[in-house]
């Protein structure tokens, strides 16, 4: 990215969407008369998933600021919940020692209270930076943008050991290697035998491509299915965090910045029926004020939205859920 497990983790899938089978066989929203736009868009974006508020206090992760290899924290983290500990994900980095990026990793009996991994960083060589973590069978699979912004994948069985498992291939529609440049910020949807991935070329539009191997990734189509604009927040650049299902449809969290030269980084949502057609929500940015890359997750009773850059901090849902 251009600035200084989305997948959704799977115990938030489990929860929220139910077992994973295949993609919904609905056509792209397609435009409404102003009425039925008006309870359609209360329908496609609840408040559970837009409405949140501060969780009061400083930062729950950030960097030490003193010399260790995480003197500042960057980018896209990654939170998820397994049984009754939570686990955080971070890029940890110090220009001082090194310009590398390194992978952190934390973790929390409640989401909101953290301890940092003794054994920290998680990688010393390579490049290790926004992260999304998706667990499939016994293994856990790690999509990061590594130098230059090139997206790469790490494997692991313990969550703890990763091995580098090279950089993504990908293609377009017609069967060719992607341009050179960059291609970062991956973020990955696993549903039924095939895996989507999102992906940034200069924050400039999000494209997607799909594999079945992890071995190639071939874009559905050469033309962004999500670009900036055309309302301000998001006008100059962005690019997605995670994706998520609930009630029957796909959940795109992304983070955008409205005009050159500006730090103010926010966070924002869009709504889809196939992956490929998104609408943005009419009341982004969700989160102002340079709080960005988000990761939403369930915790068993209620949504809560981590922002991970340039600290960790949550967010719980304006009105509490109602009372079963």
């Amino acid at each position: 990215m251009n600035r200084s497990w989305t997948c959704v983790c799977w115990c938030f899938a489990m929860v929220a969407a139910g077992p994973l089978d295949r993609l919904p066989a609905q056509p792209p929203l397609a435009p409404s008369p102003p009425v039925a736009r008006t309870a359609r868009a209360a329908a496609d974006f609840p408040p559970e998933l837009v409405d949140f508020v501060p969780h009061p206090g400083p930062p729950l992760l950030a960097g030490t600021g003193a010399g260790t290899w995480d003197r500042k924290i960057r980018e896209r983290g990654f939170v998820f919940r397994e049984g009754n500990l939570w686990h955080l994900y971070y890029t940890g980095y110090n220009d001082a020692r090194s310009d590398a990026r390194y992978l952190g990793y934390a973790t929390s009996p409640d989401g909101l209270v953290w301890s940092r991994w003794p054994g920290n960083p998680l990688t010393t060589t390579g490049w290790v930076e926004d992260v999304d973590v998706v667990k499939d069978g016994d293994t856990y699979y790690m999509f990061s943008e590594g130098r230059d912004d090139i997206a790469h994948m790490l494997t692991s069985k313990d969550r703890l050991h990763w091995q580098e498992q090279g950089n993504l291939n990908i293609h377009y529609v017609d069967g060719r290697p992607l341009s050179p440049g960059p291609y970062g910020t991956p973020t990955v949807w696993r549903e039924a035998d095939k895996w989507y991935l999102f992906y940034e070329r200069r924050d400039q539009g999000v494209w997607l491509a799909t594999s079945r191997d992890l071995k190639i990734w071939t874009n559905v189509q050469d033309e962004p299915v999500l670009a900036p604009g055309p309302d301000r927040y998001d006008r100059y650049l962005l690019a997605l965090d995670q994706v998520i299902k609930y009630q029957g449809r796909y959940y795109g969290y992304y983070h955008g910045l409205a005009e050159k030269g500006s730090k103010n980084w926010t966070t924002c949502v869009a709504v889809s029926s196939d992956l490929v057609h998104w609408r943005k929500y009419a009341k982004n940015p969700i989160v102002d004020g340079d709080k960005s890359s988000s990761i939403l997750i369930h915790d068993g009773k209620q949504f809560r939205l981590y922002t991970m850059h340039p600290d960790v901090r949550v967010y719980f849902p304006r009105k509490p859920p109602a009372s079963r």
